[in-house]
């Protein structure tokens, strides 16, 4: 279930927890713009020029928390697996307990697997699929798979931590491609959550081809 006040996203009933949202910062980078030249007189003539384009790239802007029991539309935006703790299923759009009760889902806003940013995914672990049970017996290495439209990408563990039911922070977008697994912690408890924390393998991903047959 979704964390802060409903904390929707891995847990079977919300803590009693206001969270401030605005912690989720959009930075932004842009390249220097071209100093325009002074004018020219009547009888000076400049080469034209073209100022270089300015590149602007934002980071994925996660969604606030949705109220616990909010309506979603059934989306599956992929599938996910976890070979360690034998996890091979749909990844649902949506962090609500009516998207989670049928099975993992993506935090909307937050990045798209491959992609610059934190690619975050909740899931019950002892309630409906219970498609979270395991994920305390992950290691740093083990691969954890998206598969969508824009290919597959493995990822893989870096560490495990367990925070508050408030820690909004774990959703915090990156300039690196990463991605934040988590649930409730301990099982059967709200108390806690335990977050899974991941890095992109690069060399291990494939990007669908997007190449078309020109005699087609």
């Amino acid at each position: 279930m979704a964390l802060a006040e409903a904390t929707v996203i891995a847990a079977e009933a919300a803590p009693d927890t206001t969270v401030d949202t605005t912690v989720v910062d959009d930075p932004m980078l842009v390249a220097p713009s071209t100093t325009a030249l002074p004018p020219t007189t009547a009888v000076e003539t400049l080469p034209a020029t073209t100022a270089p384009p300015t590149v602007v790239q934002t980071l994925p802007t996660p969604l606030p928390p949705p109220e616990p029991r909010a309506d979603e539309p059934y989306v599956e935006v992929g599938r996910l697996q976890i070979p360690r703790i034998g996890i091979d299923t749909v990844m649902l759009s949506g962090i609500t307990l009516t998207t989670l009760d049928l099975g993992p889902g993506h935090w909307p806003g937050t990045a798209v697997p491959g992609q610059i940013g934190n690619v975050v995914v909740a899931g019950h672990r002892t309630s409906h699929n219970k498609v979270f049970r395991d994920i305390d017996q992950l290691q740093p290495g083990d691969e954890v798979i998206f598969t969508t439209v824009d290919g597959e990408f493995v990822y893989r563990v870096s560490e495990t931590t367990i925070v508050q039911p408030d820690a909004m922070y774990i959703i915090d977008q990156t300039w690196e491609p990463t991605a934040t697994l988590f649930a409730c912690h301990p099982p059967g408890s709200t108390r806690e959550r335990i977050v899974v924390h991941l890095d992109l393998d690069t060399e291990a991903s494939t990007v669908a081809s997007t190449t078309t047959d020109a005699s087609a």
